[in-house]
């Protein structure tokens, strides 16, 4: 195989004039861009957020522009490597950090995009999907699949803040993103599925031949997690991670984007194998240091930082108790394709 292929240059003008007015273009000068030898070469640059930084730009939005004139109060956090203003966080995950005041509501609206909202800090907050109200309380992972009518309200008495997941590249790059709105809906007087039907794991309704909702449980709540990732701290070596799953199938929450909760013991250094995913990591709780291809960042709670696709990454809890992160990856949609991939270092 050719190391160094043909370039545009090489060509003559007159050639090039013709191909332009035609509408075609050599592949030989583009092949190595868009089909590299051996592994990808990511746009996507190692990227970090200090929340203490983000944390008084968000209130000033909620001080200068009210809900109703944002719907979504949202600071968008960049790629590093695309620039601030760019729409992902990596190739296929877009992220930002939202804001809800006291007594706020954001409207219905529902979209073709997937979200997850991971609850950063404040009381009060809930999210009502498909008439079922979800509270939303620190490190709780809460859905909006697509094509869910969603909306946002605010009970308590101090801001919530949450950071929002979506596969919104995705469907940005397929020509299929847009949203539709709608009045406020109608709430179901009950508990969400987690303090019902899947309030134990390994428990799920008999049914008798009738279907499951698709997502039937959209409220992960983060004490149940952290004392299922403690428990299993005390009994295993290595790697202390949990996947969301669907409780009616086993498999990842929604189509395209996975949620790992990892616990880091105090000391404890974890390197795991290279990667064909992309990941955001958010952290619940804990202070530690993470380098990523040969990037480090320090952090602390509530903190984000991402990871490309064939990153090597190294994570350290430097503290003297258990660190927490939530880690968002494409990983189903790369399962989906049939090119998920890991390799030894």
């Amino acid at each position: 195989m050719a190391e160094q292929l043909g370039t545009l240059e090489e060509l003559p003008q007159d050639y090039r004039d013709a191909m332009t007015d035609a509408g075609v273009a050599p592949l030989w000068p583009m092949m190595r861009k868009v089909l590299p030898h051996g592994r990808p070469q990511p746009a996507t640059k190692p990227s970090y957020w200090n929340y203490q930084a983000l944390r008084p730009l968000l209130l000033r939005a909620g001080e200068l522009t009210p809900v109703e004139k944002a719907e979504r109060r949202v600071l968008v956090m960049s790629d590093q490597g695309r620039g601030t203003g760019a729409m992902q966080a990596t190739s296929s995950i877009y992220i930002g950090m939202q804001l809800l005041l006291p007594g706020e509501v954001a409207p219905a609206h529902k979209h073709t995009p997937s979200a997850a909202r991971i609850i950063v800090e404040g009381k009060g907050g809930y999210t009502v999907v498909d008439g079922e109200k979800l509270p939303m309380n620190r490190g709780d992972v809460v859905l909006t699949p697509g094509g869910e009518w969603h909306d946002h309200g605010h009970e308590g008495d101090e801001p919530v803040v949450w950071l929002d997941a979506l596969d919104l590249p995705l469907f940005v790059y397929l020509e299929g993103s847009y949203a539709e709105e709608a009045p406020l809906q109608a709430q179901r007087n009950r508990p969400d599925a987690s303090m019902v039907e899947y309030l134990a794991s390994g428990l799920k309704p008999s049914r008798r031949g009738a279907s499951a909702r698709r997502y039937p449980m959209m409220r992960f709540p983060w004490d149940r997690t952290e004392a299922a990732l403690r428990e299993m701290a005390k009994y295993s070596e290595g790697a202390v991670e949990l996947d969301y799953v669907n409780p009616e199938t086993g498999q990842d929450v929604l189509p395209t984007m996975g949620f790992t909760a990892m616990m880091l013991r105090p000391g404890e250094t974890l390197r795991p194998p290279l990667s064909s995913e992309s990941a955001v990591f958010h952290v619940i709780g804990g202070a530690g240091r993470s380098v990523i291809d040969g990037t480090s960042f320090d952090w602390g709670e509530r903190d984000t930082f991402t990871a490309p696709v064939f990153a090597g990454i190294d994570h350290v809890n430097t503290g003297d108790e258990p660190a927490f992160l939530v880690r968002v990856h494409d990983r189903p949609l790369q399962e989906k394709l049939g090119y998920y991939e890991e390799r030894a270092r």
